[in-house]
């Protein structure tokens, strides 16, 4: 063997030594693996309504981080969950987004398919079906029994009574006009519908799916919450700037409480878990004010976020919650020190929020 020969040997032998083998043709052509998803953890989750999304996000309490979101249909707004925590009822519209003061007849017209309850499942965290139960539901309330749902139908002024099994209306029942707010009292005999155009609230009874009495409100009303004994009633007046306190038996107006501060909006309520503090958020007002509800008198005034309407609160009552509908995320509040301990994302407008355990 020559000389030369040699070298070229040695260098070609060099070169295979240090060059990377090659995989087989059909591994050089098959896809990159997918990455795998992010287990989600266990524990109590938020589910919070995204009105402009159509959508839901799902927050993980624990480490405080979006974990999921799950599409539903067009205006999701009021939610509500199963007595056993397996449930995630949604209200949605397909009716276009107005507002005080907008003139409806320059908007699109409704899309009546889109109206409907949408059922989503805790457990796959999916859309399972949509009950087709009344025009253009805004809010929902389910008895302790959770067979039955409550619905305010907005453009027919009605509150419609859903089987939740086989999703039929089993009454719709005459309100105010533009109804919002729907809650019942704690021990379910009695629903507070309340009407933003006619600023009352309607005493529906919940047996006979009858209107008990018509209760004059302040101005706008847009929700309703109750103490834990079912003694007393709290109705914002977004409006008004003010709280109207109710005797939940009686249905009279005890007392109406003046709401101070720069662009007060009162919306969402809550009640603490103990029954001594109310709880409201400000809309415009970006605040959530705390309520002493032994002496009816403000105790706190809390910056959330931008807009805050829908508002829950944990069963142990350390946290609110915030949905923050131009900020897009949810306020975590912390109860004891009156402070926002950190902001969650969530999707386009956020409206309602409920909590899961």
């Amino acid at each position: 063997m020559t000389r030369c020969y040699r070298w070229l040997v040695v260098v070609i032998a060099a070169v295979a030594a240090c060059s990377p083998a090659q995989p087989p043709a059909e591994q050089q052509n098959a896809p990159a693996p997918a990455p795998t998803p992010t287990p989600i953890p266990p524990g109590p989750k938020l589910f919070v309504t995204n009105e402009i999304g159509g959508d839901m996000t799902v927050i993980d309490v624990g480490t405080a981080r979006a974990v999921a979101t799950i599409p539903l249909g067009k205006r999701p707004r009021g939610v509500s969950v199963s007595p056993d925590g397996s449930t995630v009822y949604v209200a949605l519209s397909g009716s276009p987004i107005g507002g005080p003061g907008v003139d409806e007849s320059k908007l699109p017209p409704a899309d009546k398919k889109a109206d409907g309850i949408g059922v989503v499942s805790v457990k796959d965290l999916k859309l399972e079906r949509i009950i087709r139960g009344g025009s253009d539901p805004e809010q929902i309330a389910l008895s302790a029994d959770g067979k039955t749902l409550f619905a305010t139908n907005e453009d027919t002024a009605q509150v419609s009574a859903i089987d939740v099994a086989d999703g039929h209306v089993i009454a719709a029942v005459k309100v105010g006009e533009e109804p919002e707010g729907v809650n019942l009292r704690p021990d379910g005999k009695v629903a507070y519908v309340t009407s933003e155009a006619d600023s009352t609230v309607s005493v529906v009874d919940t047996a006979s799916l009858k209107v008990l009495k018509t209760i004059e409100v302040g101005p706008r009303p847009r929700s309703t919450a109750f103490l834990p004994d079912g003694s007393r009633a709290y109705v914002p007046s977004e409006n008004g700037s003010s709280m109207t306190v109710i005797d939940a038996q009686s249905h009279r107006v005890i007392k109406t409480i003046p709401l101070t501060g720069e662009l007060v909006r009162p919306m969402g309520t809550a009640v603490s878990p103990d029954g001594k503090t109310l709880y409201t958020t400000t809309g415009r007002g970006k605040h959530v004010l705390f309520i002493d509800t032994k002496t009816n008198e403000k105790v706190a005034d809390i910056e959330v976020g931008e807009r805050p309407w829908g508002i829950a609160v944990s069963p142990d009552g350390k946290m609110l919650f915030t949905a923050n509908g131009t900020s897009n995320d949810v306020s975590f509040v912390d109860v004891e020190s009156r402070t926002v301990k950190t902001k969650v994302k969530a999707g386009e407008r956020p409206w309602g929020v409920a909590y899961v355990p």
